[in-house]
């Protein structure tokens, strides 16, 4: 809920942009440190969810780990003072270049996702005379049961080797001197509000774990990713997830041997809810069958909604604090302004009486929002304001 202070204050700023609760991030992240170090659990945060500098700038800050997905994501981590031993480096596609400036950097480990990238790897660490660490990501078949967009744990997605190809795997790393195996890998999806996924994940993570420590391999690491919801229909109500819950069901199902360590890739989880889209309305256009609200955002500053049908709470601020039981709804389509039919926040949006010029928040747009965000039509680079 936004206060009329707040209000106040974003109405003196130039929309479109990206409002940032700092307050509300570091009592996210102060909420997840404390559950995850109840178990002794590592956490790295998914860069590619927001990279906004005062976002990285709050996640450094309470001792968290980066895991990356391109070589620039790995150069801001070391650049916002994240240690480089625990920075992990992620993705079906890494590039030479990348996978060379890694290397430079010393960082942790390399989540290899196919037999051709641990040769590649070995090569490369080779010619430099180091030795790089690497967990192995597999696919474990589980459906997260989520947009299928965005499920990534499934024998038909890119990533991550499957468990058949495993006895390639461990050949080739038997026979690549400057390889060092510290970890297996494991992301099943994001936006996952059914803990059960989660279940079914530590049985497939228990039994590859034996898997390789009978082929005489010494596991350091179960990184079982990450994928944890936020509540994207109540952003006021469940404001901060649930991590203890989360964790619990690594705590209660995973089996960890002696020595071994359990790490997390968190994104989402971290960031959706401590940012929202601010948009004026331009127009408002009323037909006999729709009636729209044309905002000076779009699809350039936030794409979700038109990439997979995400849903995003819409909230008209101006007539926030004026509705009374007497105040008229309006059914809207709220859209943007880009040369696209897709360019469509929502269809049928109940909101009080709207005007030109009226302030919309649309709301737990911190993951998967700025960063998002294109100069498509030559719009605007998007900006963003933060809490005080």
């Amino acid at each position: 809920m936004f206060t009329q202070d707040t209000i106040n204050r974003l109405k003196s700023a130039e929309t479109p942009f990206y409002y940032y609760d700092l307050q509300l991030l570091d009592d996210t992240l102060k909420t997840c440190r404390t559950a995850a170090d109840q178990y002794g659990y590592h956490v790295h945060y998914a860069l590619k969810a927001n990279f906004n500098p005062k976002v990285l700038q709050a996640i450094q800050s309470v001792g968290f780990g980066a895991d990356c997905v391109s070589g620039n994501e790995v150069k801001a981590s070391i650049q916002y003072g994240f240690s480089k031993d625990k920075v992990v480096f992620a993705g079906v596609g890494k590039t030479d270049r990348e996978i060379n400036a890694a290397l430079d950097l010393d960082i942790f480990c390399f989540n290899v996702e196919s037999v051709q990238e641990l040769l590649v790897i070995n090569d490369l660490a080779g010619a430099k005379g180091k030795k790089a660490n690497v967990a192995i990501r597999i696919n474990p078949n589980v459906d997260a049961h989520t947009h299928h967009f965005i499920t990534t744990g499934l024998e038909e997605n890119k990533f991550g080797v499957n468990v058949w190809q495993l006895p390639d795997v461990a050949f080739t790393l038997r026979n690549c001197a400057n390889l060092n195996l510290i970890g297996i890998h494991f992301h099943i999806g994001s936006q996952i509000t059914d803990l059960d996924a989660f279940k079914n994940l530590c049985t497939r993570v228990n039994e590859l774990s034996d898997w390789f420590a009978e082929q005489g391999f010494n596991i350091k690491v179960l990184n079982v990713g990450g994928g944890l919801g936020v509540n994207y229909h109540s952003p006021d109500e469940d404001n901060i997830a649930n991590f203890a819950a989360y964790f619990k069901v690594f705590n209660d199902f995973l089996q960890v041997k002696a020595g071994q360590e359990v790490h997390f890739e968190l994104g989402r989880a971290l960031v959706a809810q401590c940012a929202s889209l601010i948009a004026s309305v331009l127009y408002v256009k009323n037909g006999k069958k729709k009636n729209f609200l044309v905002l000076d955002a779009g699809m350039t500053e936030l794409i979700r909604p038109m990439l997979y049908q995400a849903y995003h709470q819409i909230e008209n601020l101006s007539q926030q604090l004026i509705t009374t039981h007497n105040s008229q709804f309006t059914n809207y389509d709220v859209v943007g302004p880009i040369c696209e039919s897709t360019d469509c926040f929502r269809k049928d949006v109940e909101l009080p009486e709207s005007v030109r010029g009226d302030l919309i928040a649309i709301r737990t747009a911190g993951a998967y929002g700025e960063v998002m965000a294109s100069h498509y039509n030559l719009r605007d680079q998007v900006q963003s304001v933060y809490s005080e």
